[in-house]
């Protein structure tokens, strides 16, 4: 697991942008597994930045998202059909059917969830992960006990997760209770795994996922098992880090060091 260390959000971001941008220079018809939720917003402004300025190309990419929330169809306002359409396949005008989400409306959420994970491999797998971390450490919507061999499937949703996403929805708006999503061992055949998080908030699930026992406690300490993890951080996030001191020496200011 390689941790980078950034001096602040802004940072933060742009090295995770510089990431999937290398990737997408080196293969543009990359397969990439995208993420939505507060975390993901400036990432996905600034690579729509970059795309209009001509330094990237994302018209030859396939992309699956994480998850979708069952019950809302992608029209919905609060879908995650509907944050990727309004804040990266829409403003570059990405071809849909190389955009792929769970339908949440699908009348059987689990054949859908078996569905997705199929056309994955049809695709060749996910060359990079991109990844957000909840409070209590779920990635996706793997929630704490989540078998760390799980396919794409239905979750029901803590009480936590749903008081985090309330934010969203607005006031006569009931969060789902379930969603379909990608499971962790959909992650772990991933290419590349990369996870932003930012905040004093996630610095307690950080601490846990990278020096932490693998446990379903926390689904994402699932990720030390990844053979290319990269955790992008901010300061703050990565505050309860016991080991912070070896991973700034290793990557200084997050950046990589040549050998020699």
């Amino acid at each position: 697991m390689k941790i980078l260390i950034l001096p602040d959000p802004a940072a933060a971001v742009a090295r995770c942008v510089e990431i999937i941008a290398q990737t997408l220079n080196e293969k543009p018809q990359a397969v990439l597994g995208l993420a939505t939720g507060g975390t993901m917003e400036p990432v996905y402004a600034r690579l729509v930045e970059r795309a209009r300025a001509g330094e990237i190309a994302l018209d030859r990419m396939t992309s699956f998202n994480l998850d979708e929330y069952v019950g809302l169809p992608p029209e919905h306002s609060q879908s995650y059909h509907s944050y990727m359409r309004d804040r990266l396949f829409g403003p570059l005008g990405l071809d849909p059917s190389r955009t792929h989400l769970p339908r949440g409306d699908a009348p059987d959420p689990a054949a859908e969830a078996a569905r997705f994970d199929a056309a994955i491999a049809q695709a060749g797998g996910i060359d990079l992960q991109l990844l957000g971390i909840g409070g209590n450490g779920h990635i996706g919507f793997n929630e704490p006990s989540s078998s760390l061999a799980s396919p794409t499937r239905v979750k029901t949703l803590t009480l936590a997760t749903r008081e985090a996403n309330a934010r969203f929805f607005g006031p006569e708006e009931t969060v789902p209770r379930f969603a379909i999503t990608m499971g962790i061992a959909t992650i772990l055949r991933s290419r590349h795994a990369v996870l932003l998080a930012t905040g004093t908030k996630k610095a307690t699930a950080v601490a846990a996922m990278a020096e932490g026992p693998l446990s379903a406690r926390c689904p994402a300490s699932a990720l030390q098992l990844h053979p290319r993890a990269t955790i992008v951080l901010d300061a703050d996030a990565a505050a309860d880090l016991e080991l912070r001191q070896y991973y700034e020496t290793v990557h200084p200011q997050g950046q990589e060091v040549a050998l020699g």
